[in-house]
């Protein structure tokens, strides 16, 4: 009898000390789990790294602040394309969390380990596509010039060679360097196209390495055929307002349909839409790939 109420007592010991065990082990399961949880809203003090204001991402992020509740109290920095891209080159040298409002074709994709944070709201939209826009009376005017912008188009493959190129030379340099590499493309462009004698053209973009690569392509290939080009770099509103009141003949920059989409509406009609020039843009929340973060939805309230 005696021998059976030790077993009786040993078998409850070991329950409680099993017991015990596992809830210190749980307990610190969770504490490692919070930790986790808000150390890259602490991290990075609860702030998105933005770019220009003005830009259709600087928007779209604007808006996602407001649309997941989940941000309330994080703040979205509004600097520059330069100030943003030294910020997460600094972030990644010294692996910390980050998170950036980019977007591609960009050469950060070619240099860094990097991914999209999943949108469920679809606030920044799906992919998109970069539009040609064209002033009215251009086609009449200017037909020979006209006709290479319609036909332009390339891959965003296309496009990131000349920004990765422009990281080590002026974008000039590059967009020539990817015409003399990519003649039959060009040639597409150009066929039974007769040369002119210095007509001028200008050419409005935003101030994006996306938009300075298709613009210096499409001034190489234009001035291989005897046109005068000027490039304007302006904000969004003012680009959509140049080609509307007939300040600028062309864009290749507008970024549809989320991006530029308010833009484009607020002109909508005052200017000829030539159609897509590339296909697979993306903007959104971008953080390095050693993050353990995958959602919008995943960051956490800073209250």
């Amino acid at each position: 009898m005696l021998q059976m109420n030790w077993k009786r007592i040993g078998v409850v010991a070991g329950l409680s000390l099993s017991l015990v065990a596992a809830g210190c082990g749980q307990e610190k399961d969770n504490a490692t789990k919070n930790e986790n949880d808000t150390s890259i809203g602490e991290k990075i003090e609860y702030t998105i790294t933005g770019i220009e204001p003005g830009a259709g991402i600087t928007e779209a992020t604007d808006n996602a602040l407001e649309e997941y509740g989940n941000l309330a109290g994080w703040e979205h920095d509004k600097s520059s394309t330069a100030a943003m891209l030294t910020s997460l080159d600094n972030a990644i040298k010294d692996k910390e969390p980050i998170i950036v409002a980019g977007w591609s074709p960009h050469f950060m994709f070619a240099k860094w380990d990097l991914k999209y944070l999943e949108d469920p709201k679809g606030v920044y939209g799906k992919v998109e596509r970069i539009q040609t826009i064209a002033r009215k009376g251009l086609k009449e005017d200017k037909p020979k010039a006209y006709k290479i912008l319609d036909r332009f188009h390339w891959d965003p493959a296309d496009m990131e060679s000349v920004m990765l190129d422009a990281q080590n030379m002026d974008f000039d340099e590059a967009a020539q360097k990817w015409v003399d590499t990519n003649q039959e493309k060009v040639k597409e462009w150009t066929k039974g196209i007769e040369s002119v004698d210095g007509t001028p053209v200008e050419l409005v973009l935003t101030p994006w390495d996306t938009e300075r690569s298709s613009a210096n392509v499409a001034k190489v290939v234009l001035e291989s055929k005897g046109f005068d080009v000027t490039l304007t770099a302006v904000s969004p509103s003012i680009m959509f307002k140049a080609i509307a009141s007939g300040d600028g003949d062309a864009s290749l920059a507008p970024w549809m349909p989320a991006t530029h989409g308010a833009f484009y509406e607020d002109y909508e009609g005052e200017f000829e839409d030539l159609g897509e020039n590339l296909k697979g843009a993306k903007i959104g929340l971008v953080v390095p790939s050693y993050m353990d973060i995958e959602s919008i939805e995943d960051l956490k309230s800073a209250e």
